[in-house]
């Protein structure tokens, strides 16, 4: 076993104050295991890194780009015998915000848009995360074990880190130019699978320096401690360091220690700005399903830019890494695409994966040939050569 950095801050634990985070006399220590493999069944890695990905390392992926030698698992990464699928829950996003810890450490990390200058998309710390979730099982408010694997069957689907196809998704995104003039003005974004959100983030800071209005972000993970934990704390932070020059109650929120306070003030400010711009954050949880579908479509749309061609943008990284995730997921696609065909707007889906995802067996190859099959129309945007093989494709109807 290794010992994992937990910071280079001051080190927290849970209190009887209920506040995890302010400091305590106890150290808390994460250890995690030194090669991440398979481990008993229904908990399993993809072979990279045990802390999320490095802002100066793209990915963890093990020297020379070839996943470490696995045990033979399971195909299917969900469901699990006997354990029923969380089912499809709509979340308050007031009532998430009131449930924000005092204040959240960040990184940022750096991503080169392949030559055509760069950007920084802020992330809650991996540490910082698991802190929280080990105050809250104390207190018995959330599941065990959540954070400590890359994915844990039926419970947990890896959305506390960053995976290396999401940041493949903002290259691709950025290259289109959106929200600036000319280009297709996009009403709504929904990530599905969201996890860390780097996709969404990335419109959401190109939105707010184009100073675009009327936009939706329809956010959804399996997970909605993942949502309360890394989601929403991500668009605060990316809202904040935004504003931090021109707020001064913002700039005097950032500690040099890479941490940010969540007073009650700076989350006002936080939702008047969303409420002035026309921007509605939706969060929802729950497995892929028929009744999920049906949650989404009947989401609240922006209301503005009457009369101008609106599109939907809906994004997935790293969502088809088993058979039957692959197959939730196109099915989800292919109805959420058909709902837009049917009220005459326009509707892509931008797919972000690895070729094979080995031990597990999903596949990119394996969801262009079902979509196909299936009468999307499926075009290759990027491919990653070096390393773990990854590609971008976008799927829509003809």
């Amino acid at each position: 076993m290794l010992i994992s950095r937990v910071s280079n801050h001051n080190l927290y634990c849970d209190r009887s104050d209920g506040d995890y985070r302010r400091p305590a006399s106890t150290y808390l220590v994460i250890i995690r295991p030194a090669s991440p493999v398979a481990t008993m069944s229904g908990q399993f890695s993809f072979s990279f890194s045990g802390e999320d990905i490095e802002a100066d390392d793209q990915i963890g992926t093990p020297p020379g780009g070839h996943p470490s030698q696995q045990p033979s698992i399971s195909t299917s990464a969900f469901p699990v015998a006997g354990k029923p699928l969380l089912p499809a829950t709509s979340h308050d996003v007031g009532e998430m915000i009131s449930k924000l810890p005092s204040k959240v450490a960040f990184s940022l990390l750096d991503v080169d848009l392949d030559g055509q200058g760069s950007m920084q998309l802020p992330r809650r710390e991996l540490w910082d995360v698991r802190v929280q979730l080990m105050a809250e099982e104390d207190e018995g408010e959330a599941e065990p074990g959540l954070g400590n694997h890359d994915v844990k069957t039926g419970v947990y689907e890896g959305g506390f880190k960053s995976w290396e196809s999401s940041v493949d998704l903002v290259k691709v995104l950025a290259s289109s130019h959106p929200f600036t003039p000319g280009a297709r003005k996009i009403s709504r974004i929904i990530e599905l699978g969201c996890g860390t959100g780097l996709p969404s983030l990335a419109l959401f800071q190109w939105a707010m320096s184009s100073m675009a209005s009327s936009v939706s972000f329809i956010l959804a993970d399996y997970n909605p401690t993942v949502l309360q934990l890394v989601t929403l704390p991500n668009f605060i932070l990316a809202w904040a360091i935004y504003h931090r020059e021109e707020e001064p109650l913002l700039s005097e929120a950032f500690s040099s220690d890479g941490e940010l306070d969540l007073t009650p003030e700076i989350l006002h400010k936080f939702q008047a700005f969303l409420t002035t711009r026309e921007i509605s954050l939706l969060f929802f949880s729950g497995a892929w399903s028929p009744e999920f579908v049906a949650m989404i479509t009947n989401a609240r749309n922006p209301e503005g830019n009457v009369g101008t061609e609106q599109a939907t943008a809906i994004l997935g990284a790293e969502t088809i890494y088993s058979p039957f995730a692959l197959s939730s997921f196109l099915e989800t696609i292919l109805a959420l695409l058909q709902h837009e065909k049917n009220q005459s707007k326009v509707a892509e889906v931008l797919v972000g994966a690895k070729r094979l995802y080995f031990g597990v067996g999903g596949s990119l190859d394996d969801f262009v040939l079902q979509a196909r099959e299936r009468g999307a129309i499926v075009e290759q945007l990027r491919e990653e050569t070096e390393g773990v093989r990854r590609g971008v494709v976008r799927c829509a109807l003809p």
